[in-house]
């Protein structure tokens, strides 16, 4: 090497690029992995990953960059991270940036821009991302220098968990991120030195009401909802339920917080159990539709809520308690709270529990011959059965669909925390193979079930690939009725059969023969006998998988019936 390569080898070394920065950045905020679709503004970042160790997984479309990104977060509970060129590149991530906003998932999209030299000038893709993306973010802005690319993105992973938590927004135009830049002078924050504990404790006053009206209540009950499974608060509701001996009813991403046999574990009487409780606590689920705004809760009943975000509390309803803070630091509190208290209070409602159980049990045994259909084409809830009757405790379940999902929702029960997946309030049909992507990548040693309804595996199904290029083997089902059928019922109940398959009919796509032209195995299901030993067979493929099912698009679940969605 010469004297002239020698010195500008070591002036390479002083310096360090944007992209690199980037990657550095996220490494020592722990991301592992980013999901990305390429673009000439951002290949910098690239560079960097593979410099550091991070993982660089490319899907076909940024919807699905950005629903992976949401979903690893909500698997790992650190936050996901998503990295997508400029102009559409961005445009293309919204939804997925958009459902982690309802969802208060943590993730950061990095979007390119166009070159700060360049501002104005009509530059390739440029567009105002940073005014796009504000309304969906908790953060949202452009980083303006090089030296400040580091210090950026740990402001926005910091914003990420401010209150519950959300997505963050970085734009870093390409003339920063291709610069070179002195190490010294580059900010970049330490790893573990700029965090402050997001575990909140609640008002100790509050804690001693709660603990108070559990006690003294006849009647209690509990709703555990997705932030139980975002603080991790499984165990502690697990404690409290057993203790006072409460029963406990669960949704969205806190299902599987008890486990199915659990003696506190209710899933079919839910508001049987509303309409007649003195007392119902309600955890991290905030009052929007799919509690009917709050209306679903008696005004006889003492209503308390417990939840990260002080703007959700009381937020449509008046309620007689409100508690801010990390759900697991509150409800051992609560525990610890009650005393001596709590075996005559679990003694005393032990009647209350067994009438549920009994109406638990009647409900259940009333809906068994759907269950065990024979009829052909399939009824959804033997689909539903099936697959519930398949799932083992290591099984992480999804949902992506309209009304075989509602379906689903009331019949498959998760086996552990963290198991089951769904898009959330925003209702984004197409998070499947994104969520598999993230399930899968993030916790290999998981197994992944997938039901789709086939209007939503056709918005993102192409990413399929992508798991079978990745080597990443999922089980996908899809309920297969050749509708958009959630939306087809309120269109036949609202104009008549005659206008109500109007823009909700689609053709019989045979979704088995897609799986295996890409790689992965396929199979299609059209008797109720033949679905568990199709399922059998795609787990022991070991590569993505879908089954097509055909279901009957004339069975419509009682959500879809009553419309709830939009009540």
């Amino acid at each position: 090497m010469g004297a002239n390569a020698e010195t500008e080898s070591a002036k390479e070394s002083d310096t360090i690029s944007g992209g690199h920065l980037v990657a550095s950045a996220l490494k020592a905020e722990g991301i592992d992995t980013i999901f990305t679709l390429c673009g000439g503004h951002i290949i910098d970042i690239y560079d960097g990953c593979v410099d550091v160790g991070i993982r660089v997984m490319d899907v076909r479309h940024e919807q699905v960059a950005a629903h992976a990104a949401d979903g690893y977060a909500r698997v790992t509970g650190t936050a996901g991270c998503a990295v997508v060129t400029a102009g559409p590149g961005t445009t293309d991530a919204v939804t997925g940036v958009a459902n982690a906003l309802r969802a208060e998932s943590p993730m950061l999209l990095i979007g390119g821009q166009g070159s700060l030299s360049q501002h104005r000038m009509g530059s390739l893709q440029d567009l105002p991302h940073v005014d796009l993306l504000q309304p969906i973010t908790k953060f949202a802005a452009t980083v303006p220098t090089t030296e400040r690319v580091a210090d950026m993105v740990s402001m926005a992973f910091r914003e990420c968990y401010h209150g519950a938590p959300g997505p963050s927004y970085l734009e870093i135009p390409r003339d920063v991120l291709d610069r070179r830049v002195a190490v010294s002078q580059a900010v970049r924050p330490k790893a573990g030195h700029y965090r402050a504990s997001t575990r909140q404790a609640g008002d100790p006053a509050g804690v001693e009401r709660l603990a108070e009206l559990l006690v003294h209540s006849e009647r209690p009950c509990m709703l555990l909802g997705s932030q139980v499974w975002t603080c991790r608060a499984a165990e502690p509701a697990r404690r409290l339920c057993s203790k006072l001996n409460i029963p406990a009813y669960m949704n969205g991403a806190g299902r599987g917080s008890l486990a199915p046999g659990d003696p506190h574990h209710f899933h079919q009487t839910r508001r049987y159990a509303f309409d007649r409780a003195d007392l119902i606590v309600i955890v991290g689920t905030p009052f929007d539709f799919r509690m009917g705004y709050g209306r679903r809760l008696p005004a006889s009943a003492k209503v308390v809520q417990i939840d990260l975000d002080y703007r959700t509390v009381g937020r449509n309803r008046d309620i007689e308690l409100g508690l801010v803070g990390d759900a697991g630091v509150i409800l051992d509190a609560v525990l610890a709270a009650a005393g001596s208290g709590r075996e005559t209070a679990s003694d005393r409602r032990a009647s209350w529990v067994a009438s549920l159980r009994a109406e638990e049990e009647r409900m259940e045994e009333s809906r068994l011959p759907r269950l065990l259909s024979d009829s052909q084409p399939i009824h959804p809830l033997r689909l539903a059965h099936e697959l519930n009757q398949f799932l083992t405790p290591d099984t992480i379940f999804i949902g992506d669909g309209g009304d075989v999902v509602t379906f689903a929702g009331g019949v498959v029960q998760p086996q552990a925390p963290g198991h089951w997946m769904d898009p959330g309030p925003l209702g984004t049909l197409g998070v499947g193979v994104p969520f598999a992507m993230a399930a899968k990548a993030a916790r290999p040693e998981k197994e992944v079930v997938v039901l789709f309804g086939d209007g939503a595996f056709s918005l993102t199904g192409w990413d399929f690939e992508t798991m079978v290029r990745f080597s990443l083997p999922f089980i996908g089902v899809i309920g297969n009725n050749s509708s958009m059928n959630q939306i087809r019922y309120g269109q036949i109940q609202k104009y008549g059969a005659e206008r109500g398959e109007v823009g909700n009919t689609l053709g019989d796509v045979p979704y088995d023969r897609f799986a295996t032209m890409l790689g992965g195995y396929g199979e299609e299901v059209r008797e109720p006998a033949d679905i568990r030993p199709a399922l059998q067979r795609a787990r022991e493929s070991g590569r993505p998988a879908l089954i097509n099912v055909w279901v009957d698009r004339d069975a419509f679940a009682p959500g879809t019936m009553n419309q709830t969605m939009y009540k």
